[in-house]
């Protein structure tokens, strides 16, 4: 179940197009993707965009206990997929097994009736009955930063949907802020301390640069006027201390400078934000004398 791109405005007929995915990414899925561009094409859709809403009924299913990652950190081409599970409950008469009836989760930047951006997975979810009318499901949400999914004002907090459909009614549930999540554009950090050696009660240079990902030109960029943490490790102790807090430049350089008291591990560390991850730099170990 995969949602492509940018939404500019959806209707109630999100539900129906929240199945529809590229050939190329949902292999094994053709059969589903046909029926779900069936449905689309019954409703005269067949892209995103502003759309008065359908007639399809609701089926009566909901999702409840819904659990994503706190976070979803993106890079800038490789494929990040995180598992989704929740609860279904539905009516005695559907049969979770058969080829007319599939569910899966969304999340959606916005809001759930016009939302800005939509993602969800390439395949329906995995369901295990528990009773006639419960089920424990597991699904997807898949992201290709590489084809467009993303923009860089999508990072964030996301809201989480379920969605199930009927194929041979059209019809469909949509249930949405069960839940949220923050999908963050992925952070590096670098360091080098220097001199090395370096004499005890001289100074040491830790420079460095904080950059992140770019969803719209698929490249990693300095991440300006942030905060980050100049820490240091003693030889032989395993917990970094902060040093001082300096800020990166506006290409994301960072430069703090501190004594030379014994041998140890200079690293820098960003805390994150609500759009970056916290990262920290790997360690440079410099011997004093």
């Amino acid at each position: 179940m995969r949602i492509r791109a940018t939404v500019a405005a959806v209707s109630g007929a999100l539900a129906l197009t929240a199945f529809a995915a590229p050939a190329s990414q949902a292999a094994g899925s053709a059969t589903y993707q046909a029926e779900t561009a069936k449905i689309l094409a019954a409703h005269g859709r067949t892209t995103f965009g502003a759309t008065t809403a359908t007639t399809a009924a609701d089926l009566g299913v909901t999702f409840s206990n819904l659990k994503i990652a706190s976070a979803i950190k993106v890079g800038t081409t490789n494929h990040v997929s995180t598992t989704v599970t929740y609860t279904l409950t539905h009516g005695a008469n559907y049969d979770l097994s058969s080829d007319d009836f599939d569910n899966g989760p969304i999340i959606y930047k916005g809001t759930l009736d016009n939302p800005t951006n939509v993602l969800g997975g390439v395949d329906p979810a995995t369901c295990t009955p528990v009773t006639d009318t419960t089920a424990n499901c597991s699904g997807k949400i898949d992201i290709y930063p590489a084809d467009g999914d993303l923009m860089n004002a999508d990072a964030g907090k996301w809201s989480a949907a379920g969605l199930a459909v009927q194929y041979s009614t059209n019809d469909y549930s949509l249930q949405g802020d069960l839940g949220s999540t923050l999908v963050q554009r992925y952070s590096k950090l670098t360091v080098n301390a220097g001199p090395e050696p370096v004499y005890k009660g001289r100074t040491i240079t830790s420079t460095g640069k904080l950059s992140r990902a770019n969803w719209e030109d698929n490249a990693y960029h300095g991440y300006t006027n942030q905060p980050v943490k100049l820490q240091f490790r003693k030889a032989g102790t395993s917990t970094y201390t902060t040093v001082k807090t300096v800020y990166s430049d506006k290409y994301g350089n960072v430069k703090a400078t501190a004594t030379a008291a014994s041998d140890g591990y200079w690293r820098f560390r960003f805390e994150g934000t609500s759009t970056t991850p916290a990262v920290s730099a790997t360690g440079d170990y410099v011997d004093v004398k």
